[in-house]
């Protein structure tokens, strides 16, 4: 009798094993640890848990690895924050391409005072000899990735990658020269290709705007005073230590170094286009040019990414982010993602190689789907 009713019994006992091949399993939530709940406000505006969870994982998934920093803030207030071991709100992290964004806003700051043109031919002596097409690139051109110059981002092999040379090989000691120096591959303006060399052109062409001199500390204290008196000041943002070329140029494609905190007031600046507590520090049309599709990359504004989809691609960068949300983003998953509609301002800091970014942001943008939209003025 046994053994004619085992074949009956055990397509019963394969049954749930079928059913959860065909749909997802629902896995209980796991207690969270104690520094979750604690990293988050007591009053955060949405469900509070909810938004430990999402905080937590990516601090505690393998595929967000490795998060070290996270601060977020709605309406100006810091409503979670929390640091992995051995970082804390007074650690400096270095911004990578972040870098890029507070280059826009310098380019601006002197666009505002009249010393720079934004549709001008840009101000770089190589380029101003008569016949060289080079002449024919604006400074709209650069802030929106669209010289047309033979800069090559992420190359393989990566040490003659433009980016590689001019930071740690041949240009290292003159970046700027070593950017300005390539030729022309396609025609002004027609072309979009990322290039930490070109933010490097514009820093050169800020220091160029503000000081006559060549020599490399004139160039430094010229940049230095005018960032710390216009812009990192007034945002309060005291930890902001920017690096210089031997020749006295801003890094200004890549390294700058700033707590979570004080990224995350960047990040609230641009929000807020370009005011801080009521002082218009620099105009909101130039946070609106930084923030808008260029002509030839719709995910990309001038030196700010846009939440909308690459070319070729479908999907936005932070899926559940709104589409008009934008971000500040660099190397190994440094991300500032501002989205004015909701409020929101999320900062993530860390170390996580550039391949696996994905699982990163999809967890930033389902921290921004907690947040409603705020209701238009």
């Amino acid at each position: 009798m046994p053994t004619r009713r085992l074949p009956l019994i055990l397509p019963l006992l394969a049954l749930p094993s079928l059913i959860a091949c065909g749909s997802e399993q629902v896995v209980p939530d796991r207690p969270l640890p104690a520094a979750a709940m604690s990293a988050v406000a007591k009053n955060p505006g949405v469900e509070r848990e909810a938004l430990a969870r999402r905080v937590d994982r990516l601090f505690d998934a393998p595929e967000t690895a490795e998060t070290r920093a996270i601060v977020v803030l709605r309406d100006g207030r810091i409503i979670a924050e929390r640091y992995a071991p051995g970082y804390h709100e007074n650690t400096r992290f270095i911004s990578w391409s972040m870098a890029k964004t507070v280059t826009g806003v310098l380019i601006g700051l002197l666009v505002a005072d009249g010393r720079l043109q934004l549709d001008e031919p840009a101000p770089v002596p190589a380029w101003q000899r008569p016949g060289d097409p080079r002449g024919e690139i604006t400074l709209r051109h650069l802030l929106q990735m669209r010289s047309g110059l033979r800069h090559t981002e992420a190359g393989d092999p990566i040490y003659e990658s433009d980016e590689v040379r001019m930071l740690f090989l041949d240009g290292r000691d003159a970046m700027a020269a070593h950017a300005e120096a390539q030729p022309l591959e396609a025609e002004p303006g027609r072309k979009w290709e990322y290039s930490s060399a070109t933010s490097v052109i514009l820093s050169d062409i800020a220091s160029r705007a503000l000081t006559d001199s060549a020599e490399p500390a004139e160039r430094r204290k010229a940049i230095s005073d005018y960032l710390r008196s216009r812009l990192f000041e007034p945002l309060g943002m005291k930890s902001m230590a920017p690096e210089f070329d031997a020749s006295g140029t801003l890094i200004g494609g890549s390294l700058m170094h700033a707590t979570a905190r004080d990224w995350a007031k960047f990040g609230e600046f641009l929000r807020n286009k370009g005011s801080v507590n009521g002082s218009q520090l620099v105009p909101p049309a130039w946070i609106e040019f930084l923030t808008t599709a260029n002509p030839r990359n719709p995910g990309y504004g001038a030196q700010t990414w846009l939440n909308r989809p690459q070319p070729g691609e479908q999907d936005v960068p932070f899926p559940g982010a709104p589409r008009s949300a934008f971000s500040m983003n660099g190397h190994l998953g440094q991300f500032v993602l501002i989205s004015p509609a909701q409020g929101l301002t999320v900062v993530r800091l860390g170390h996580t190689l550039d391949g696996n970014l994905q699982p990163v942001r999809r967890a930033m943008g389902r921290i921004a789907s907690l947040f409603p939209r705020k209701a238009a003025n």
